[in-house]
């Protein structure tokens, strides 16, 4: 058998996500690196395709439903009932997705980075093969730096019958038409987000969690105002749920066509028509034969690699969702353009990486969430009970102003500051309610930059907003 040509390059990375075209377009553009992306799917990994690009827009398509509601209260003679197509917008949502990635495609070529459609694997420790996803054979590629940016899948569960839900690849991909009735299994960002849409528009939601509260991660406030907040807009919580013993199908189709049987382990049922697993996400780690090179993973399956995106292995790098650290778009670019500059740029920047502390960022939930730092008990537990102070409020927003009291306390809005120290150094920043995802990104920065307490209250406010309850706060 002849020997197998293999192609060389400085640069090789596997997974054309947010993280990995980061990486490589700082690798070819900025300095010139021979660079070339191996993809298995479509351009722009999970944010593009099923992750956040469709996830704001379908956020964005219920919001507009929650505000003709409100309106009514301003005077508007809105119809009881104005309808809206799901299906006509679910088509515009893929138009857009289809035109982002031929945007990162045409990125890709005007930086000079060269691409591959196929499935990678290690076949020796700094050689791919890739099986070319036309069917035409496979090639093989070689480069001194590699990079593993394959991101994640959803969990399926070991459920009799769990095949017949959906995960958020499916809500996106196929669900073409609303489920009348629609069960959500799981408490994190997911969850919450995409049970959040669906009640918004009217679907008649059903959310499964195994504690009292979900967004379990996030400071108390957090979980307890937001579950309050969905049990109050009719969102039906199914708390201390223990597991499904089998899903059932009972009618095939799509929307009000689809028919499920819930088993739970107790013995009690619910029919819905559409199930969301929403328990978690696995690295895309299976078919690249990591043992070749002797790349480590830890227990959960993710690649080991340091704050520098190194791995166990010299010259192999990972970063983003396969590592299962801080699994968030912004942060899989910026490590990936932090670790071209290292690899590729010039000495000062040998040292490049980002740093994992005081990350911002947002719950596309109803109403939204944001967070940066410490929560309250990570600092006290950090810091000591008498080092930590706490400056919180909860008010409406005027915007909500002309709806009825009773109305008007579903719509909170709630602020809680975390200092620490004589100084008051903020060390945590957690908000909820109208438009706080724009607010956070300018505190985020300050905060960054090691802002105290006293910082914010220098601030003039700008009055009327909600936002100017952060540096009016005693």
């Amino acid at each position: 058998m002849p020997p197998v040509e293999t192609k060389q390059y400085d640069y090789i990375v596997i997974g054309g996500g947010s993280g990995g075209s980061g990486s490589a377009r700082r690798a070819a553009g900025w300095y010139g690196a021979k660079t070339l992306i191996i993809e298995r799917g479509a351009a722009g990994g999970t944010c593009v395709n099923v992750g956040c690009v469709p996830k704001k827009m379908t956020w964005n398509f219920a919001t507009i439903n929650e505000t003709i509601e409100v309106g009514r209260h301003y005077g508007y003679d809105f119809p009881e009932h104005v309808k809206f197509d799901y299906t006509h917008f679910k088509k515009l949502r893929d138009s857009v997705v289809k035109r982002l990635n031929g945007a990162y495609e045409r990125n890709w070529g005007r930086e000079g980075i060269d691409l591959v459609h196929g499935k990678a694997s290690f076949v020796e420790p700094k050689t791919i093969e890739v099986d070319l996803a036309d069917g035409s054979g496979k090639v093989r590629y070689s480069a001194p730096h590699i990079l593993i940016a394959t991101g994640g899948r959803p969990i399926v569960p070991n459920v009799k019958g769990a095949e017949y839900g959906i995960t958020s690849d499916g809500f996106f991909n196929d669900m073409e038409e609303l489920p009348p009735k629609f069960a959500v299994v799981g408490a994190g960002y997911i969850a919450v987000e995409l049970a959040g849409v669906m009640a918004a528009v009217g679907v008649e939601t059903h959310m499964f969690l195994r504690g009292d509260t979900f967004l379990r991660k996030f400071d108390p406030m957090i979980q307890k105002t937001m579950t309050e907040r969905y049990e109050a807009s009719g969102v039906h919580l199914h708390k201390h749920f223990d597991g499904f013993k089998e899903v059932q199908l009972l009618r095939d189709g799509k929307g009000k066509d689809k028919l499920l049987r819930l088993i739970k382990n107790d013995g009690t049922e619910i029919e819905v028509n559409e199930l969301l697993w929403a328990i978690g996400r696995a690295p895309e780690v299976e078919g690249l034969n990591l043992t070749i090179p002797g790349v480590k993973l830890n227990r959960a399956g993710h690649i080991i690699a340091d704050e520098y995106q190194n791995t166990s292995v010299n010259g192999i790098y990972a970063l983003g969702d396969v590592t299962g650290h801080a699994e968030l778009t912004p942060v899989a670019i910026a490590a990936g353009r932090q670790l071209s500059s290292r690899l590729f740029g010039p000495p000062e920047l040998k040292s490049a990486k980002i740093s994992y502390e005081n990350i911002p960022t947002v719950v596309f939930s109803h109403p939204e969430v944001g967070t940066t730092g410490l929560t309250e008990p990570e600092a006290r537990e950090r810091f000591g009970n008498d080092k930590v102070k706490i400056y919180r409020t909860r008010f409406t927003a005027m915007y909500y102003d002309p709806l009825p009291a009773e109305e008007k306390k579903k719509f909170p809005t709630e602020m809680k500051i975390v200092c620490v120290g004589p100084e008051e150094k903020i060390v945590g920043l957690h908000i909820l309610g109208l438009g706080v995802g724009e607010m956070l990104q300018g505190f985020g920065v300050a905060i960054k930059m090691g802002a105290t307490k006293q910082d914010f209250d220098s601030c003039i406010a700008i009055h009327p907003t909600s936002a100017e309850e952060l540096v009016t706060l005693r």
